[in-house]
C-alpha cells in the first residue's frame, strides 16, 4: 500500500512553536500548546460519545473557539469532520447526516434546528450539544501520531444547483497541498496573522485554521463578520491577511470612504465568484491590496490566484494556477480553447477532491481524466491569466449570443444608486431567454427602472440590456455569501404566477 505519512498536523506544530501565539478569541490569546492541551482533553471527551478513528462527526457549530478545539480533537482521534451548514433547515440537515452515515453530531444548543434535530429519528446517530460534550468524563484515547495525506480530514457538501447536494471528499494532502500552494503564491512572513469571519464550515473558513497549524501562523477568529471589529483587529491584532468575499469587501470599502489601511496588511484574499470591476477599482483607488482568487469546496479552496505584481495591470482576472495546480479551457466539443476563448474551466491538482462520498456516479461525472469539470465558464488571456465570467448553469443564451449575468451585475454596480445586483435569464418568446435584474439600490437613492435601464443601454450591447429590473430589500445568499441566482429565478417565478 502506497502511503504519504507526515506528523499530525497540530501535534508537530505545538512541538515546533509552543509558545507562539495560535488563536485570538474574543479577548483571549491561545498558543499552539494551549490549543493542542485543550483539544487533546476535547478529544478525551469525544472519545467517551463513542466517536473513533475513521467514524463520521457533524459538526453544528458556530465560529468559536471551542469548535476548533472539537476539529483539531477529531484530528487527533482520526475522525472524520461533516462540516454542517448552520443555516440550513433541520430535514436538510437530516439529509446530510443520512447520506453522510454520520454517528455523532455535535451540535450548538442555541441554533432552532438543534432542538427539530434531537428530536427527529436519525437512526443511529446520536445529537449532542456541546454544553452536554463538555459535560463528559474524557475518555483514554490513542493520539494519531502520523496521518496519511489520503485519509479523509473533512466532508463539505456542495449546495448544487439542482438536486440534493453532494459531500465532497477533503483529504489530508488536499488540504496540505492547499495550504502549500496558497504559501508559494502569498508567501509567509513571521508577522502574518490571519482574520477569519467567513465560516469555519466553509472551506474558506476551515482552510484558515489549516494554514495556521501548518504554517505557523496566528489567526483572529471573528463569530461573524463586522466592520468596525474587523477595522479595530487589523490595527490592534497587526493583522496582514483577510479572507473575503464581494459583500464584505463593500461594506469595507464603504466605511473606509478612501482612507488607508495600515501599512502592515498585505492582502485582502477575495474569493466567492467574480467581483466586480468598479469595486476592484474602487479598491485599487484607495490603496487596498486586494488579490481575487478562484476555487471551490473541490479544490479545497484557491486553485487559482492573482500574484501582487499583477494586482492593477490584470484587474478583473482571478490570476493564475497555484503552483502544484493546473488548469485548461475546453469548448463545448471538448477541445482546449484559444486565447480568449470562453469554455468550461476544469482543472487538477494534489489539493482537488479524489470525488464524492458514496457517489461513484457523480465523480465519474465532475471527473474525466484525472482533470475535474467545475462547470464554471471562462478564459484564460495571451499569458495564461484566468478571467471567470459564470456558471455554466447561470449562463443566458438570448438569439443565439452568450450572456454573463457577472457582466451585468458588475455594470449595475458601477451605478452610484446600486447597492447589489443578481441577473438572471428568464424566458422570452422571440430570443429564447432575456435577462432580468434583481438590485438592493443604497439608503436613500432615488433610481427608477427606466434610469437603470438607460444607464446599462450607454455600456452594453442593446441585447445584454436586462428587459427587467425589480427592487429588492436583500439578495439571496449562501452561507458563503456567494449570490443564489436560482432564488432569484423562483422569486421572478411566484411573482409572474400572481400577475
Amino acid at each position: 500500500m502506497n502511503q504519504e505519512l507526515i506528523p499530525n498536523f497540530l501535534k508537530k506544530r505545538a512541538f515546533l512553536t509552543p509558545d507562539r501565539i495560535a488563536i485570538y478569541f474574543e479577548g483571549k490569546a491561545l498558543s499552539f500548546k494551549d490549543l493542542y492541551d485543550k483539544s487533546f482533553e476535547t478529544a478525551g471527551r469525544l472519545t467517551a460519545l463513542g466517536v473513533k478513528k475513521k467514524s463520521f462527526t457533524g459538526i453544528l457549530l458556530t465560529n468559536h473557539i471551542d469548535t476548533v478545539f472539537i476539529l483539531f480533537a477529531l484530528q487527533l482521534i482520526g475522525a472524520r469532520a461533516v462540516m454542517l451548514n448552520n443555516r440550513l433547515s433541520a430535514r436538510e440537515l437530516e439529509w446530510q447526516l443520512k447520506d453522510s452515515k454520520t454517528e455523532v453530531v455535535i451540535a450548538d444548543a442555541s441554533f432552532p434546528v438543534t432542538e427539530s434535530l434531537i428530536r427527529s429519528q436519525l437512526g443511529q446517530c446520536n445529537i449532542v450539544t456541546k454544553e452536554e460534550l463538555w459535560s463528559k468524563s474524557a475518555e483514554n484515547f490513542k493520539v494519531e501520531e502520523e496521518i496519511d495525506l489520503a485519509d479523509i480530514c473533512t466532508i463539505m457538501y456542495t449546495s448544487g444547483t439542482t438536486g440534493n447536494p453532494k459531500g465532497v471528499i477533503q483529504t489530508y494532502g488536499n488540504h496540505w497541498w492547499s495550504a502549500t500552494g496558497s504559501a508559494l503564491n502569498l508567501g509567509i512572513i513571521e508577522s502574518d496573522c490571519w482574520l477569519c469571519s467567513v465560516p469555519i464550515f466553509h472551506i474558506s473558513g476551515f482552510s484558515i485554521l489549516m494554514r495556521s497549524v501548518i504554517y505557523g501562523m496566528s489567526i483572529v477568529l471573528h463569530e461573524s463578520f463586522d466592520v468596525l471589529k474587523t477595522l479595530s483587529d487589523i490595527e490592534q491584532k497587526k493583522v496582514t491577511i483577510m479572507s473575503v468575499v464581494t459583500t464584505m469587501l463593500t461594506r469595507l470599502t464603504d466605511y473606509l470612504n478612501g482612507e488607508h489601511l495600515p501599512a502592515h496588511f498585505r492582502c485582502m484574499l477575495l474569493g466567492g465568484g467574480p467581483a466586480p470591476l468598479p469595486l476592484l477599482e474602487t479598491c485599487a483607488d484607495f490603496g487596498i491590496p486586494v488579490f481575487q482568487s478562484y476555487g471551490m469546496t473541490e479544490t479545497s479552496s484557491q486553485i487559482v490566484t492573482l500574484s501582487p505584481e499583477y494586482s492593477l495591470a490584470k484587474l478583473g482576472s482571478a490570476g493564475k494556477t497555484l503552483f502544484p495546480s493546473q488548469i485548461k479551457i475546453l469548448t463545448a466539443e471538448g477541445n482546449n480553447a484559444q486565447p480568449g476563448e470562453a469554455g468550461e474551466i476544469t482543472v487538477k491538482g494534489p489539493n482537488v477532491t479524489p470525488g464524492y462520498l458514496y457517489r461513484e456516479d457523480a465523480t465519474k461525472e465532475k471527473f474525466r481524466n484525472g482533470w475535474l469539470y467545475t462547470g464554471d465558464i471562462g478564459y484564460l488571456d495571451e499569458e495564461g491569466f484566468l478571467f471567470v465570467l459564470d456558471r455554466r448553469d447561470d449562463l443566458i443564451i438570448s438569439g443565439g449570443e452568450n450572456i454573463y449575468p457577472a457582466e451585468l451585475e458588475g455594470i449595475l454596480l458601477g451605478h452610484s444608486g446600486v447597492k447589489e445586483a443578481g441577473v438572471i435569464g428568464i424566458p422570452d418568446e422571440r430570443w429564447g431567454q432575456v435577462p432580468a435584474a434583481y438590485v438592493v439600490l443604497r439608503e436613500s437613492a432615488d433610481v427608477t427602472e427606466e434610469e437603470l435601464i438607460e444607464f446599462c443601454s450607454t455600456r452594453m450591447a442593446r441585447y445584454k440590456v436586462p428587459k427587467e429590473i425589480h427592487t429588492i430589500e436583500e439578495l439571496p445568499r449562501n452561507a458563503a455569501k456567494k449570490l443564489l441566482r436560482r432564488k432569484l429565478r423562483e422569486l421572478w417565478e411566484a411573482e409572474r404566477e400572481k400577475s
